[in-house]
């Protein structure tokens, strides 16, 4: 699990490799995150908008961007927390996101980021 903190906000990842939706002979790898937000601010925020930076192994960049995450702007006070689980698909067998939330405080409107850190995607046959 790797996680980062910025402005009180904690943001833990977790990925899996899904062999089961995945076609190596047509460069097509699954995986499946995890991630964990948990408000340890002061102050009640809100989930504005997401940004990915998404790379594979051949060096090809893809930038994803929304609102919120998977249909939701979850709102949390301190001491709350937002789970969601969503996928990514690459055209090898390794690569890596990194990004960013931006986030709103609810008391005064004052938005900010909050870095999502660098994780890996590898399949696991890769890992021998």
């Amino acid at each position: 699990m790797i996680k980062e903190t910025t402005c009180g906000i904690t943001v833990w990842v977790e990925c899996e490799y899904q062999a089961e939706y995945s076609n190596p002979a047509n460069m097509h790898y699954m995986f499946a995150y995890r991630i964990t937000i948990k408000n340890d601010s002061d102050y009640t925020i809100q989930l504005l908008s997401r940004h990915w930076d998404i790379f594979d192994s051949l060096g090809e960049y893809k930038c994803v961007e929304g609102e919120g995450v998977v249909g939701q702007q979850p709102i949390l006070a301190p001491g709350e927390s937002h789970q969601y689980v969503s996928g990514c698909n690459l055209k090898t067998e390794m690569g890596y996101m990194q990004g960013y939330y931006t986030m709103v405080r609810q008391l005064d409107g004052q938005e900010f980021r909050v870095k999502i850190p660098r994780f890996n995607l590898i399949a696991k046959f890769k890992l021998n």
